[in-house]
């Protein structure tokens, strides 16, 4: 089989692993508080990232695990507001909302990076905002907006962040040592954010143990962050970023139908014509969008390397 085909059936692969994560959090955080669930899945991702790249820390200079640590904030930013999102909302808007990060990524390149954006670029932006729009907010208008929305609408921008760390370190320190660093970063916060949340009063820690919640923790620690993570990096060794780009345009897809598989999830004709929205803005972005400048920014191994 040829590299750049196995490539892309890998990558699919991973993007069905994220679709499809979107309903195990949602159904876990019935038996586990947010930041609980949160620091059982990094902390097992960490684990077995560790494994696999402990020896290159050993190369990690002070200024690599500074990047590391950097990227790890933007990361656990958007696994923050998208887990607290996806308690109040439900999976298949989630998913489309937090795919809403790709084209915000050369929007925030271009407002705050001096970067020369295509014209393509503002219009597929515009018509994913458009989407955003219709898909998130009732007909009653803004009042009626679910909370849930808006925090995983914040874990898009943190994504963008995310992608554009990632991209402004990746050429200068190991990829899998900005890994691991970044993983074990948010696991720390995780954690930290469990005492604190529940002396403030924001979130008591909560855990019950059941069979739905072990299978959620291991499907995300170790498949659709720990392997998905690699299987990422060697894949896109092989293809464009933009071509990864367009794959991963699939997960929302593969989102609402694992959500209507197993909750019946039906989105309304108004959400549905916002979903398509966002996914005409995205594919336009990607298509007619990218010049060089932008796209090296973001360099292929790591390119919109974010997991659900």
């Amino acid at each position: 089989m040829p590299r750049k085909l196995k490539a892309d059936l890998l990558l699919i692969c991973c993007t069905l692993i994220w679709g499809a994560t979107f309903v195990l959090v949602k159904d876990a955080l019935a038996n586990a508080s947010v930041f609980v669930f949160l620091a059982l899945r990094f902390l097992l991702a960490t684990v077995v990232l560790f494994l696999m790249y402990g020896r290159e820390l050993r190369k990690a200079r002070a200024s690599g695990l500074r990047a590391g640590a950097i990227i790890g904030c933007c990361m656990f930013g958007g696994y923050a507001f998208q887990t607290a999102g996806l308690e109040l909302t439900t999976p298949s808007k989630a998913a489309f909302i937090t795919g809403f990060f790709v084209v915000l990524v050369p929007v925030l390149l271009a407002l705050f990076g001096s970067r020369r954006v295509p014209l393509w670029v503002w219009f597929g932006a515009l018509l994913a905002f458009a989407g955003l729009y219709f898909l998130a907010v009732p007909p009653s208008g803004l009042a009626a907006l679910n909370r849930g929305d808006l925090l995983i609408l914040a874990c898009a921008f943190m994504f963008a962040l995310h992608v554009i760390s990632i991209g402004h370190y990746t050429i200068r320190y190991s990829a899998g040592a900005l890994t691991l660093i970044q993983v074990a970063v948010t696991t720390l916060f995780t954690i930290l954010c469990v005492p604190l949340f529940a002396v403030i009063g924001a979130e008591q820690p909560r855990l019950f143990w059941t069979p739905g919640l072990v299978l959620a923790v291991i499907a995300t620690g170790i498949f659709a962050t720990a392997l998905a993570f690699s299987v990422q990096v060697w894949a896109q060794q092989y293809t464009s970023a933009n071509h990864a780009a367009i794959i991963f345009t699939l997960e929302p897809v593969f989102a609402g139908l694992t959500s209507f598989a197993f909750y019946h999830e039906r989105l309304s004709a108004r959400s549905l014509g916002g979903a398509a929205l966002i996914l005409g803005g995205i594919l336009i972005a990607e298509l007619l969008g990218p010049t060089p400048a932008v796209e090296s920014s973001v360099p292929p191994a790591e390119t919109l390397q974010r997991l659900t």
